[in-house]
């Protein structure tokens, strides 16, 4: 890995776009397994594929890095194993991706020596946490995509000297932050954590008599501000999202970061290839703390692809076209909620300003103006290049991969003494202002960020810290800390895992992790007790089987959040057309209102959590700590008397 000029990550998401990405000449590529991947809905590889093209890249001292980036369930963590020895067996690679810390224990099990990433689903968004992911095993962090230059700036000055920044460079952008979207798993259990996604953010939303894609971003891009980017110390690596993405996308994209990177005097060049890779529309975002550009201010035209035009005539459908069209281009038709959505492949030039009829099984099927997006492009020279090396790869010895032999995971942990003793049951609300007494039947929580820190405690309080904190806020938190444990501030709950290297002593205090640290299985337990935790809340979104075995095999006491009302995302941007306290209907009449604390925008859905019926399950369970989150709810929002079991009797996906 080169340490003077940044590497350029390319993704991979099948055999093509991983060969468009060696054709290009990326440094590095990431590619993720069938199984384990926090992009599922791209095709991903097997491990007899990745064993043949991770040979083809080394041949060309091309770096491999997997991502395995997912939450991974207590059910879950054997067979994660016997995936990351097979891995580790056939698959010639540089590092691995990791979210959940359970990976750290999984990985030296397995016998992978190879470096560990943090994924930025990790959520180490403040300089302290680099300490302590470093001495977790991270030798690389990939950082939010919301920072601004200064906050890379930030993290840089603060980065161990065996240790890497990773940073996106290219691609789309989520409206939460990374690791702190729950939309997709609290609409149907395929949890965003999981690599299941279904993207509610992209969907049109009404709000009063308004409809507008309110949370559907327009990619980011730093693009002539990588000359800028270059110049940070520590950024090891650049990277482009975009595992779902096309063979085209990937390899124009690769060459204009390229040029970016080592001859900026030909930026006119790279930005041509950037508009010819086929993403949507992109901005800065949050790179310059002075003129940010914010995604959600457009007008509804955040659909991926290059626009071409809109159909005319949906009795005999057609359009004309904006740009020439050659053999095997891909159109999108219409939006993907449209019911009529269709892709369709072109199998003759037509010129720019052509007409382009659509086949009679759509006639009366698409609407009259339905956009028409070119998606993918198979250009002869690309074509060729990939070709030869598919050819290449061909003629490589295939290496049998035999199933794994059945492993159990090892619990060897000298911490796993925790006794299965009847325990103290602690019930604690938690609320967004001062609380003027401990509740009688419990304690009481309060989120410190609330006035800019200024918010006032005794010393039996719960301090919760805000499920993102960012550089410039990192000051503030530390300095509430201090002031607070003078004080005889002793419990604290942190909602993300790199949150505790912002207390020098853990040793003597209750720190907790909190529920937004999404931890689903008792390896990551383990991880937390080495770091110095007292306990933790598990993530809300499990299904009940992932819930009830837990505790058994909990080397520290737990908690769960049994009611309240819990985000659909957390997001550091808003849409120009929504303000805080404002109340939208999803198509399906979900509703949902959004609120802003501190520096982060909150998506609350109106109905709340509400595992209350099965608290004494829980308790019998194992379970000793019950959180009720309160929110102040707006005026102009009704709470719905629905179910608010989340993923309880769903097999979380």
């Amino acid at each position: 890995m080169r340490s003077h000029t940044p590497a350029i990550l390319a993704p991979a998401g099948d055999k093509t776009t991983f060969l468009a990405a060696v054709a290009a000449g990326a440094d590095a590529i990431y590619c993720g397994l069938k199984l384990f991947s926090a992009r599922m809905e791209a095709a991903n590889f097997s491990i007899e594929e990745l064993s043949r093209l991770s040979r083809l890249a080394r041949s060309r001292q091309i770096d491999v890095h997997i991502a395995f980036n997912t939450l991974i369930k207590e059910s879950e963590t054997p067979k994660a194993l016997r995936l990351l020895s097979k891995l580790q067996q056939h698959v010639i690679f540089d590092a691995l991706i990791v979210q959940d810390p359970a990976v750290i224990s999984l990985a030296r099990q397995a016998g992978i020596t190879q470096d560990l990433h943090l994924s930025t689903l990790g959520n180490l968004s403040s300089p302290a946490g680099l300490k302590s992911a470093r001495n977790a095993g991270f030798s690389q962090v990939v950082l939010p995509r919301e920072f601004s230059l200064d906050d890379i700036r930030a993290m840089a000055a603060q980065t161990p000297e065996d240790m890497g920044l990773e940073v996106f460079v290219h691609g789309a952008l989520c409206y939460g932050i990374s690791g702190r979207c729950y939309w997709s798993s609290w609409f149907g259990g395929k949890s965003a954590l999981r690599g299941r996604c279904v993207q509610p953010c992209r969907r049109m939303y009404q709000m009063k008599s308004e409809k507008h894609r309110y949370f559907s971003c327009m990619d980011f891009s730093a693009d002539v501000l990588a000359k800028v980017l270059k110049e940070i110390p520590r950024v090891h690596t650049w990277k482009i999202e975009g595992r779902k993405k096309s063979p085209h996308y990937v390899y124009y994209t690769i060459k204009a970061f390229q040029l970016l990177r080592d001859d900026p005097s030909r930026k006119k060049e790279a930005l041509t290839y950037l508009d010819y890779a086929l993403g949507r529309p992109f901005t800065h975002y949050n790179l310059l703390s002075h003129r940010i550009q914010n995604p959600l201010d457009h007008q509804d035209v955040t659909q991926s692809g290059l626009f071409l035009g809109r159909i005319k005539n949906p009795a005999a459908p057609f359009f004309i076209t904006k740009d020439a069209l050659f053999p095997e281009d891909l159109l999108r038709i219409g939006n993907e909620e449209d019911a009529f959505h269709t892709i369709q492949k072109v199998t003759r030039s037509v010129p720019q300003k052509g007409k382009f009829t659509l086949p009679r099984q759509l006639r009366h099927k698409v609407r009259k103006d339905a956009p028409v997006h070119l998606i993918d492009r198979r250009t002869n020279e690309l074509t060729r290049e990939i070709s030869v090396l598919d050819a290449e790869l061909a003629d490589m010895e295939k290496i049998p991969v035999r199933p794994a032999p059945h492993t159990d995971v090892s619990d060897k942990n000298p911490l796993n003494t925790r006794r299965r003793t009847r325990q103290h049951i602690t019930d604690i609300r938690v609320s967004r202002k001062s609380q003027a007494q401990a509740q009688k039947s419990g304690a009481s929580g309060i989120w410190i960020s609330g006035s800019r820190y200024s918010t006032r405690f005794d010393k039996t309080t719960w301090l919760w810290l805000d499920p993102s904190i960012f550089p410039e806020e990192e000051i503030l938190c530390r300095q509430y800390i201090t002031t607070a444990l003078k004080k005889g501030a002793r419990h604290f709950v942190l909602n993300a895992v790199w949150q505790i290297s912002l207390f020098d002593n853990p040793a003597p205090l209750d720190l907790w992790a909190g529920p937004f640290c999404n931890i689903a299985n008792s390896l990551a337990i383990q991880e937390l007790k080495t770091l110095g935790f007292s306990g933790a809340i598990v993530s809300p979104e499990l299904d009940k089987n992932t819930f009830l075995s837990l505790p058994e095999s909990s080397v520290l006491p737990l908690g769960v959040v049994i009611e309240g009302n819990w985000p659909l995302a957390v997001s550091r941007t808003l849409s120009p057309g929504l303000s805080p306290g404002d109340f939208f209907m999803s198509p399906k009449k979900e509703g949902a209102w959004v609120t802003r604390s501190n520096n982060l925008n909150y998506i609350f859905p109106n109905w709340p959590l509400d595992l209350t019926a099965h608290r004494k399950t829980l308790a019998q369970a194992g379970y000793t700590c019950f959180i009720t989150l309160e929110e102040p709810v707006p005026k102009n929002v009704s709470l719905k008397n629905r179910p608010g079991l989340w993923n309880w009797d769903l097999t979380l996906l």
